[in-house]
């Protein structure tokens, strides 16, 4: 199917009527190519002090977050040489025969009330220089997320970029025969954590982020077949239709930088155009006026532009307007078609679906000087979304017949594959810092 076709379901309300099956099973995520010269890290077990045992293994955890990247390489426990958990009681001798260049290692203290201190160390080993110190506590509840924010830490100090550890993904299921078929899930990041936020004999569409990573948008069927956008807060589980003062199917919505307001494609008429609404007042601007299928609206990081895709040339390409209308340039010239564009958080990089010779493939393009690097080599790729760092983007793919998440690098160097028991479909990612 060209994306021509798939953007005219998408305005329909049907992209996700196919045969999508999922179960209650947390994602998994296998690393399937990383990048050549992995940074060699060894993270110690962390050492116990207190009544009570933690309730995870904390080491585990990080050098899962870690390895999961591709840029890391570290160490399993049965090949240490030794398992020191303070900072006096290290031989970095020991870790330049295992090739070690870096090290952490820590202490889980107890201190009652279900609270616990995580106390954790970092070390140059050929250096045998520590980098930091740091203290981060948590309870047995979020013990998971005090893991990953250690990795945030480690990452960020070692690469130079923040992590994305502490973040979550969304995505969509369907599960055959069953009386409520379509889910929304939210998992952490490392695919644990799994909610289910909505059930819904309607199709799910496009979940998009709020900027504070509290709720989110999307489209359904649900009222009456007519295609409409809907808020949900997961903590609380509240969920609102936006009430849009406009006839017609409503979808594909994009929250402003702010928050304030909401990007989405309307069809009136028969005509498909970008419109913002301002989700306090229900102010509602018309930003795009032309006769072409114009759909699937993001904002720049600034918020002064919008990015959408159009067939105004004769196949979808990807177009910039500013937010209150006017000139359009055309943004994407390369492949037969280009769609679906997701922004990097710097703005620097916009990834999209690409076309080219009857492939489906995730593409990230450089905004300055529109150079184009084809990162997958799958037949049917789509719905790409950045990781809130900018080092990764998660896509939906099929392998054989079963529909699942990947993820991919930038530079296409580290190739990632979620795997789902049956099949999911339209991931996003989470921002950064989300409560």
């Amino acid at each position: 199917m060209c994306i021509k076709a798939l953007l005219q379901s998408l305005i329909a309300g049907v992209l996700l009527g196919g045969a999508l099956i999922a179960n209650a099973a947390p994602l998994t995520i296998e690393i399937t190519q990383g990048v050549e010269e992995a940074l060699p890290i060894a993270i110690v077990p962390f050492g116990v002090t207190g009544a009570r045992k933690p309730p995870e293994d904390i080491a585990a955890i990080i050098s899962a977050d870690l390895s999961r990247t591709g840029r890391f390489g570290a160490l399993a426990e049965k090949d240490m040489l030794a398992k020191p958990t303070e900072p006096g009681n290290v031989n970095f001798q020991n870790w330049r025969i295992l090739a070690r260049e870096a090290l952490v290692l820590g202490n889980v203290q107890y201190l009652g009330a279900d609270r616990y201190k995580i106390s954790f160390w970092l070390f140059d080993v050929y250096k045998a220089k520590q980098i930091l110190a740091f203290n981060v506590s948590g309870s047995q509840t979020d013990f998971r997320a005090a893991a990953h924010k250690i990795s945030d830490i480690i990452y960020q100090e070692l690469t130079g970029e923040p992590g994305a550890f502490s973040t979550r993904i969304a995505y969509v299921t369907k599960k055959r025969g069953a009386k409520e078929p379509f889910s929304l899930w939210m998992a952490d990041a490392d695919g644990h954590n799994e909610q289910n936020l909505l059930k819904s004999k309607y199709p799910i569409i496009s979940p998009k982020w709020s900027p504070d990573g509290l709720k989110l948008a999307y489209s359904s069927l649900e009222n009456a077949g007519e295609q409409r956008i809907y808020i949900q807060e997961w903590a609380n589980g509240r969920r609102n239709e936006v009430s849009i003062d406009l006839k017609g199917l409503k979808g594909a919505p994009d929250w402003s930088p702010d928050g304030k307001k909401l990007a989405f494609t309307s069809v009136r008429h028969g005509n498909a155009e970008i419109y913002v609404i301002n989700l306090a007042n229900k102010r509602l601007r018309q930003v795009t006026r032309h006769w072409a299928i114009d759909t699937e609206p993001v904002w720049t990081p600034d918020g002064a532009s919008i990015i959408f895709t159009s067939d105004r040339g004769g196949q979808p390409q990807l177009y910039k307007i500013s937010v209150d209308g006017g000139r359009v340039t055309r943004l994407t010239f390369e492949g037969t078609e280009n769609a679906r564009a997701d922004v990097s958080p710097d703005g620097k990089r916009i990834a999209m679906v690409h076309r080219d010779n009857g492939k489906y493939t995730i593409a990230v393009m450089e905004l300055a000087t529109g150079h184009l690097n084809v990162l997958t080599d799958g037949t049917l790729d789509e719905s790409p979304s950045f990781a809130p760092n900018g080092s990764m983007v998660i896509y939906a793919t099929t392998k054989g017949n079963l529909g699942q998440l990947a993820a991919v690098s930038v530079d296409g160097s580290v190739h990632q594959v979620l795997a789902y028991e049956d099949e999911v479909r339209e991931p996003a990612w989470s921002p950064i810092n989300n409560k």
